[in-house]
């Protein structure tokens, strides 16, 4: 049980690393919560800081996830809290402690999660972004839908915890992305131009 709590708090402060804000602020001198949405996330990173920033930011965060998800792994302790460990990871990669608890949307973060649990429903849940992306140009209705994607896969291979991580995850992502929604019903937020 001690070493349970351990891992908690590890996940929490692997999901806090503002990578944004380090990147941002180490290689570029600038602090991206004052830029674009103000996001802690490889979206605003992208907009903001451009290609190479944001696929170091992006790919960072999804290691977060990752990492943590491997955690009990790592420490050979039980590898049975590696889903939770990785909803943890996100909770810090949303609120981290490091940047004022106002951190990113929790889609990378996500990904990484599903990288260590279960690749393959990381490549399909990554091909299907990409998909939505290509038809939709909306990056936010592209997370949206890839979070549904990623909970029908999760119910068709009926494994429980993952329904259960995926729908919580899911909720992160669309409670993260309320302020798109209304940008997209009001036809006010930006389409990608590259895809």
């Amino acid at each position: 049980m001690y070493y349970d709590y351990l891992l908690y708090i590890t996940a929490y402060l692997l999901g806090s690393i503002p990578f944004a804000l380090i990147v941002g602020k180490i290689g570029y001198g600038k602090d991206i919560r004052e830029y674009g949405s103000g996001n802690l996330g490889g979206t605003n990173t992208f907009r903001t800081l451009g290609v190479k920033a944001g696929l170091l930011v992006s790919i960072a965060d999804l290691l977060k996830g990752t990492l943590a998800a491997f955690l009990p792994v790592i420490f050979a302790i039980n590898p049975e809290p590696s889903l939770l460990l990785g909803v943890i990871a996100v909770i810090g990669h949303v609120y981290p402690v490091f940047a004022k608890f106002q951190g990113g949307k929790a889609v990378a973060t996500s990904g990484g999660v599903f990288l260590a649990y279960h690749p393959l429903l990381f490549i399909t849940s990554l091909i299907a972004f990409f998909l939505f992306l290509y038809l939709t140009k909306y990056v936010s209705l592209s997370s949206m839908l890839t979070a549904i994607y990623s909970l029908i896969f999760s119910i068709f291979i009926k494994d429980l915890w993952l329904i259960v991580a995926v729908l919580l995850l899911g909720i992160f992502v669309f409670y993260r992305h309320r302020a798109n929604i209304k940008r997209i019903m009001n036809k006010t937020e930006p389409k990608i131009k590259w895809l």
